[in-house]
């Protein structure tokens, strides 16, 4: 009998690494490989890397460090870098650590089988191209067990708003959607693993534009209503959006469609107009606060999520003031804050830097405002009949944890429910980040 080799994989970043690690381990399956928890005893180790932290090449860097004396244990261990910092940096990573057997781009990680075979027999490989085909379209079926029974869909990869801060349109390239008659296939197949809610990734995911089936764009819109008739599947959400590509369709979406639920990640990145031009967002702060007004218009629940980056080049401390207006005009429930930090090769780069100690001064007074906002949203639900998707077991004896339809972590307390069910729950406290309910027996 065969004994089979472990995969271990590292995921930095955002959800599509998440989605691209499961289907890297997918590819690999058919090399005998198993996904094991832990680096040691594995055999082939991935790092499957994300740029848009700050310093995120060296955190890489020195993450190799630690693992290369694992081959000195097992000299048949094959190392290898995956993902954004891979695309980036390209042969640098080997030149640099020469205990990394392969190096891939999140364009080409359909390719692994044939690079694993090739480190396998003592050659090194590299591939960080943008490939003509379709990854996608080469890679299986869903051939992993679930593991929750909510799931990550990637249907749009790539930007072409090349924001002045931003790697993404140098590492995942220009936009591309995926064709409608295969995100169903896959779907479908999720839901038959026993998933019930999905999330469809995209690095600007209301750009969708994926080819229908009788050849014709369509919308993003249009892929949820598509979506919305699978039997088993309850849950939609997407994420992340541009200001500029919530069309009508999409917004009415909200208001219409019954498995969209009531929450929208919807990154603004600052208050300020002059900030938002040097950020080249094409966008102002009064047409963003334009489209929350439409959205609320169409589903007055939703609840907003956003992303602000403090301190860019040449804020000043009327620019963040802004910002701290905008805040408090929309009311955020959940949003990402950071300080700017440079990405080599991008426009912003190359400009005059905030000093590091306002930047830090003015990340705390925006990240105060947000957590009230937070706060207050929580605290809003106490008292309300919720729907909570059950996601694992709490702490506490007869403890569940799960999600409800405004991406809440709720902790059920003395339930019955088993994990996959959507169950009615009444709010009864709001904690700092989550909230406890009782489970509704009907």
């Amino acid at each position: 009998m065969t004994v089979p080799k472990k995969l271990f994989i590292k995921t930095y970043g955002c959800q599509m690494n998440v989605y691209d690690s499961e289907r890297m381990a997918e590819s690999l399956c058919d090399q005998g490989y198993v996904e094991t928890s832990s680096a040691e005893g594995a055999d082939m180790i991935l790092l499957n890397t994300c740029h848009i932290r700050e310093k995120a090449a060296e955190k890489v860097y020195s993450e190799l460090g630690r693992l290369k004396s694992l081959k000195t244990q097992n000299p048949d261990l094959k190392i290898g870098v995956t993902g954004c910092v891979a695309q980036a940096e390209g042969e640098e990573i080997m030149r640099r650590q020469p205990a990394v057997d392969l190096v891939v781009g999140p364009q080409s990680y359909h390719r692994l089988p044939q690079m694993e075979a090739r480190v396998r027999a003592g050659e090194t490989a590299l591939d960080t191209d943008f490939p003509e085909e379709d990854k996608f379209a080469t890679l299986k079926g869903r051939t992993k067990a679930a593991r929750a029974p909510s799931a990550f869909l990637t249907v749009q990869e790539g930007c072409d708003k090349f924001c002045a801060f931003c790697v993404v349109p140098y590492t995942r390239g220009a936009e591309s959607s995926r064709p409608v008659p295969r995100i169903l296939d896959e779907a479908h197949e999720l839901v038959e693993r026993g998933v019930r809610e999905i999330t469809l990734l995209g690095q600007n995911v209301n750009a969708y534009h994926g080819a229908g089936v009788d050849g014709s764009d369509q919308s993003l819109a249009q892929l949820i209503w598509a979506l919305n008739e699978i039997d088993g599947l309850e849950r939609i959400r997407f994420t992340t959006s541009h200001p500029n590509d919530m069309t009508d369709d999409l917004i009415e979406a909200h208001g219409t469609c019954e498995k969209l639920m009531p929450y929208l990640h919807l990154p603004v990145q600052s208050g300020s107009d002059r900030i938002l031009k040097r950020m080249n967002r094409s966008h102002t702060a009064e047409s963003y606060l334009r489209v929350i007004d439409k959205i609320r218009a169409a589903r007055p629940d939703i609840v907003l999520s956003g992303d602000f980056i403090v301190g860019f080049p040449e804020e000043t401390e009327a620019d963040f003031q802004a910002t701290l207006e905008l805040i408090e005009s929309v009311k955020y429930g959940y949003a990402y804050s950071f300080k700017y930090s440079t990405r080599p090769g991008t426009p912003a780069a190359e400009r005059a830097q905030v000093d590091a100690l306002v930047a830090d001064e003015r990340l705390q007074r925006i990240q105060d405002l947000i957590t009230r906002q937070q706060h207050d949203i929580l605290n809003s639900m106490v008292g309300r009949d919720l729907h909570v998707l059950v996601e694992k077991t709490g702490r506490n004896q007869g403890q569940m944890v799960g999600k409800s339809e405004y991406l809440h972590a709720v902790h059920i307390e003395d339930s019955k429910a088993t994990i996959g069910e959507i169950v009615p729950v009444k709010i009864t406290e709001a904690k700092r980040n989550s909230l406890a309910a009782k489970h509704i027996v009907i």
